[in-house]
């Protein structure tokens, strides 16, 4: 099968022939319809994330249908519309697993990073790490909330927001918008800092009611903040943007260093600084129901599966507002 892989060299990808994978006893076959382009995917391309498996094929966001069935599969069967999210095997007997926080699993496996993934023709998945899709699923559409929906829905969950709160969304990219849509759905007012134009016309179609740069300070003290752009520097400037009490998350698998802080200035005052470590698959499975009940639809710029390199560049550059989104020739 043709499938695109990385590097030795930080930065390199280049399209390869690989054996179309055989499944596992507890896999299943995955024909590649569409995969989401995540910044995760550069910080594995980047070697920003140690890597864990060379010549990897990146891409977590996918939507597919089941090609193959391994020994042990009991719920799937073939032609079954599957989606595969960032997290793709866990131990399962740890306490962070038997206590319902399996993203915090010390033995965890990831898509595209532990295990090939989605900008291939072919890919696998454990049965148990599969999200069963509608047949009729819009693949394109559904594909960036895979991981920008669900690790924006974590993230939104750990912001302690309150009900009518007034929300910061710093880096409005895929999960950004996307979790302005699930924040402006439940009585939230968001306020968008963000770099680009494309991203900021993005935020004001979507609705926030404030959008300016990335360090840009908002009109009014925030509840809430979520930072999804990988730069550290932000931290101290989305604390300062907080009320006494309030909350930033930092939705990033990598993030740059994060400046010395001053302690009453950033911290004191009972604000609260937390992350998101993956998702679990609770987490997948209520978003997505919650995702259709409210039609969340993802703003999405299509690239052909020749043009992965292409893809990755613009995500790089910013030169795509929202979602990017690889499609698998019919």
């Amino acid at each position: 099968m043709t499938a695109w892989a990385t590097g030795e060299t930080p930065g390199q990808i280049s399209l390869v022939s690989k054996p179309v994978p055989t499944p596992g006893p507890d896999e299943v076959l995955v024909r590649v319809l569409a995969c989401g382009v995540c910044r995760t995917d550069l910080h594995v391309l980047d070697q920003e994330l140690e890597r864990h498996l060379t010549h990897v094929t990146p891409g977590h966001q996918i939507v597919g249908t089941v090609a193959g069935l391994g020994d042990r599969v009991k719920r799937l069967r073939e032609g079954d519309t599957v989606g595969i999210a960032w997290l793709r095997r866990t131990c399962g007997v740890c306490p962070w697993c038997r206590s319902g926080r399996e993203n915090l699993c010390p033995d965890s496996e990831y898509t595209g990073w532990d295990a090939d993934g989605g900008f291939a023709e072919y890919t696998t998945v454990p049965e148990a790490f599969a999200y069963l899709l509608p047949r009729t699923s819009n693949a394109v559409e559904l594909a960036p909330l895979l991981c920008a929906g669900i690790i924006g829905y974590r993230a939104l969950s750990r912001a302690a927001l309150p009900a009518g709160g007034s929300l910061g969304i710093y880096g409005y990219g895929s999960s950004g918008h996307i979790t302005a849509q699930i924040a402006q759905a439940a009585g939230a007012t968001v306020y968008a800092m963000t770099r680009g134009t494309a991203n900021q016309d993005l935020a004001r179609s979507i609705g926030a009611v404030f959008v300016g740069g990335a360090t840009d300070e908002p009109p009014t003290k925030l509840d809430s903040a979520i930072i999804f752009a990988p730069a550290g520097e932000l931290v101290p400037t989305a604390l300062a943007a907080t009320k006494r009490g309030g909350t930033v998350v930092l939705a990033g698998i990598h993030m740059s260093d994060i400046p010395v802080m001053n302690y009453n200035d950033a911290l004191f005052n009972e604000r609260d600084l937390r992350t998101v470590t993956a998702n679990t698959r609770a987490d997948g499975t209520m978003f997505l129901a919650l995702a259709h009940n409210l039609s969340i639809t993802p703003t999405v710029t299509s690239y052909p599966f020749d043009s992965v390199d292409k893809a990755l560049s613009d995500l790089r550059a910013g030169n795509a507002s929202g979602s990017i989104v690889i499609t698998m020739p019919s």
